[in-house]
């Protein structure tokens, strides 16, 4: 089997854009890197849809390929186990079938197979982790790119039994075979071979090991993706940590903010910073605290059994260095929690046992005053979390057996532990408060909080259940929460519709449906939710302070603003913009005015976002103004309704006031109102120059097209003119309005640009035209475009 994996990717683009199907095609160029790069949110946009059209051309190959890149995602950037087990399993047997087993990619899914299983329990799957590796090793040559793959996955299992040496000498006996088959070795190869050196403690060797891989690299005219240099930081970092070099270590460590928004750095950082704290270059403080207390509850949520056990150990230490003993607790009992989802416990299970001992040693602090005044004193002394959690839990202890004055404990101490980190924790302590109080709206309120945001869909289903016993609506309010953070838009519309049907004064409630009916884009069902907060809201004067969550507010007005706007109701846009003192040019009709610029965030079709210029044409819309291509479903003139939410805050009152200039709202894309119809063609060829290109702008405009400007001064094309010469060069796009047919565009292009010293190709116009397309292919081959 020596298929060679890019070019079969490279020939199966072609034939399907050259079929016509140039979504997938994309898709299976784009994948890769999303994948790779942590693009989360553009892989989860990209793969249903081209997974779905693999499906229905009857392309096998093509799904074992995407599907492979979605796990490599799933597990290597977002750290997930056994919620990935079941279609890790269920994509190894579809590999193996004898409509995919030729596949190139097919061979990947047994690494995939083989992290999903570490993630779950390295140590425990040691044995089947490397059958199903040495079987697959054997009957690949290594000059595949997946040899390099399966002998770094080979050694993570070597590494995860104890044998670090075996692990490094088994990769330096791959890549001797990989060098010999004449390839080169990857820098994910190098990093590897780095991770078991550090565990061997011959950390000079990983500083000089990266520095030769990088090197090796750069000579190759090869560029170091952002993936790859963060994880270099990363492992440069620790080495110099451990080495006592810590300043070195602390200007290479990734900061926190991208280990939050890269999951596959969180175990390496953590190491790090444990190194750190020992020598005293990093503080340990709560806010580390919580940090680490929200991978641990990530990965816990995940089913990344190992990995979360090895990550709240270090969480642990971390609290026992700080004293936090509730916190060192609370990761103790998640450890023992784990363990029961281990294959492998020796060696793990005593160092949770000792985290328990540890926590349990640590002095009990005294109460500063009586248990049923402690949560009034933490809030005027403004206490800081840790200390209050040691606090709380020593005046709960003292309420055992008394449910009246533990419940309002409990109900801080969780409210504490949540802020922390630990909603999980949180969550069980509540369940045990509810046993004893089943009648406190409190306890079920924030117990359903924080079974949501520990992902708890389990917990979720069985409080709502408990619930609809004996308050229905309450069943379903958790319910209708649940399906929001889930992205399960229409069921939270059901149930929320199912509480107003009983208490049709629900004002909150409402609010919840709209946001989901706006994300179905349902907007005639939003103007209805939002009118009828209107009719059913207390009066803003005279409410008391815990029923105003039932009184009109301002984003109120606006969302209903919004959906009327999507709906074309002039008459509702005007009279709730009245209400905000919005003036208007005009006293009826369609808002059409122009009032400043804005930028429109839209996403494109591959799931990346695009920020539009616009000019705001009313309280929520505006007309686009660059010309697009057809990775958007917008173009030059069509006017959209943005959200009202700012995305992005203004500058700060002391800021630069050049920051301050050029600062425009950003808004995100609601829907399209009025489509402009206009149709894209590009343009290429060389620069003519300001005036000249000012004029064909301002001529366009005049003739109802529209021309936008992608290249910038370091755009070049080919002089003919002069061996090896370059010219400055423009590459834009040109809007044809729906009332112009192609051949008038072709024509007035050609009419606009023929004094021009060097010509423009519109070659996609002149087919379109049904002109001759032979004089722009020559300008393409002589300029070089």
């Amino acid at each position: 089997m020596s298929t060679d994996i890019w070019a079969w990717v490279h020939d199966t683009h072609q034939q399907l854009a050259e079929a016509g199907h140039r979504r997938l095609a994309d898709a299976i160029y784009e994948l890769p890197g999303h994948a790779n790069e942590g693009r989360n949110d553009q892989l989860d946009a990209v793969f249903p849809e081209a997974v779905a059209a693999a499906r229905a051309l009857g392309l096998p190959w093509v799904e074992v390929y995407l599907r492979h890149w979605r796990m490599q995602n799933l597990l290597n950037k977002r750290h997930q186990g056994e919620q990935a087990l079941p279609e890790a399993v269920d994509l190894l047997e579809f590999a193996h079938r004898e409509e995919t087993a030729g596949c190139p990619q097919s061979v990947c899914v047994v690494q995939d197979f083989a992290i999903c299983h570490a993630r779950v329990d390295g140590p425990g799957y040691v044995a089947e982790r490397i059958a199903v590796l040495s079987e697959t090793l054997e009957r690949i040559e290594p000059a595949r790119a997946c040899f390099d793959c399966l002998s770094r996955e080979y050694s993570d299992a070597l590494e995860d039994d104890g044998r670090p040496a075996e692990a490094l000498s088994h990769l330096d006996t791959a890549a001797a075979r990989i060098q010999a088959a004449g390839e080169r070795l990857s820098l994910h190869f190098h990093h590897a071979r780095a991770g078991t050196l550090h565990l061997l403690d011959r950390h000079e060797e990983v500083l000089a090991l990266l520095d030769t891989a990088e090197q090796a690299e750069r000579a190759r005219d090869r560029e170091i993706d952002e993936s790859d240099r963060r994880w270099g930081a990363l492992l440069r970092a620790r080495a110099l940590a451990s080495l006592g070099r810590t300043e070195e270590a602390l200007a290479l460590l990734p900061p926190l903010e991208q280990a939050e928004r890269h999951a596959d750095l969180r175990a390496g950082w953590t190491k790090t910073v444990e190194l750190l704290v020992a020598a005293g270059a990093w503080e340990n403080d709560a806010e580390l605290g919580a940090a680490l207390a929200g991978w641990v509850g990530y990965l816990d949520a995940t089913g990344s059994h190992r990995p979360c056990v090895d990550l709240l150990l270090a969480a642990g230490r971390l609290a026992l260095a700080r004293g936090a003993r509730t916190v060192a607790l609370t990761l103790a009992a998640t450890g023992e929690r784990k363990l029961g989802r281990l294959r492998r416990t020796e060696g793990v299970a005593e160092q949770v046992a000792e985290l328990r001992a540890a926590a349990e040693a640590l002095a009990v602090p005294a109460l500063p005053v009586p248990p049923a005044e402690l949560a009034a004193h933490l809030a005027e002394t403004d206490a800081p979390y840790e200390s209050a959690a040691d606090l709380l839990s020593a005046a709960l202890e003292q309420y055992r057996g008394e449910p009246a004055g533990a419940t309002g404990l409990a109900l801080s101490l969780a409210a504490v532990l949540g802020g922390l980190g630990h909603a999980r924790a949180a969550a069980d302590l509540l369940w045990e408060r509810l046993d004893t109080d089943p009648a406190s709206e409190e306890l079920t309120g924030m117990l359903g909080a924080m079974l949501i945001e520990a992902k708890d869909d389990e917990g979720v289903r069985r409080l709502a259940d408990r619930l609809a016993l004996t308050s229905p609506a309450d069943g379903h309010w958790v319910r209708a929460r649940w399906a929001a953070a889930e992205g399960r838009w229409a069921e939270a519309v059901e149930q929320c519709e199912a509480i107003l049907a009983a208490h049709p004064d629900r004002i909150n409630t409402r609010r919840l449906a709209a946001t989901a009916a706006t994300e179905l884009g349902d907007h005639v069902t939003v103007q209805r939710l939002y009118q009828e907060i209107l009719e059913h809201a207390l009066p803003a004067e005279g409410t008391p302070e815990h029923e105003r969550h039932r009184t009109v507010r301002e984003p109120d007005l606006w969302h209903l603003i919004t959906a009327a706007t999507a709906n074309r109701d002039w008459a509702v846009v005007r009279s709730t913009g009245a209400l905000i003192g919005i003036e208007f040019d005009e006293p009826e009709g369609p808002v059409d005015e122009e009032w400043q610029l804005v930028t429109v965030r839209a996403t494109r079709t591959n799931g990346a976002t695009a920020d539009l210029p616009a000019v705001r044409t009313g309280p929520a819309t505006a007309r686009i103004l660059p010309v697009l291509g057809d990775d958007l479903t917008l173009n030059h003139g069509d006017v959209v309704v943005f959200g009202p939410a700012l995305l992005e805050e203004p500058p700060a009152e002391d800021a630069p006031e050049e920051e301050k200039r050029r600062w425009r709202p950003v808004f995100g894309l609601l829907t399209l109102l009025d489509p402009a119809g206009c149709t894209t063609y590009w343009i290429d060829g060389g620069w003519p120059g300001d005036q000249a290109w000012g004029v064909l702008r301002e001529e366009l405009q005049q003739a109802g097209y529209a021309v936008w400007a992608y290249s910038g001064e370091q755009y070049s094309i080919t002089d003919p003119a002069e061996k090896d010469g370059m010219l400055p060069g423009i590459y834009a796009a040109l809007a044809v309005p729906p009332t112009a047919q192609a051949a008038e565009a072709d024509a007035l292009l050609h009419r606009l640009t023929a004094a021009w010293p060097h010509p423009l190709a519109w070659l996609d116009l002149a087919r379109a035209a049904g002109a001759d397309t032979a004089r722009h292919e020559g300008i393409i081959e002589r300029y070089g475009l």
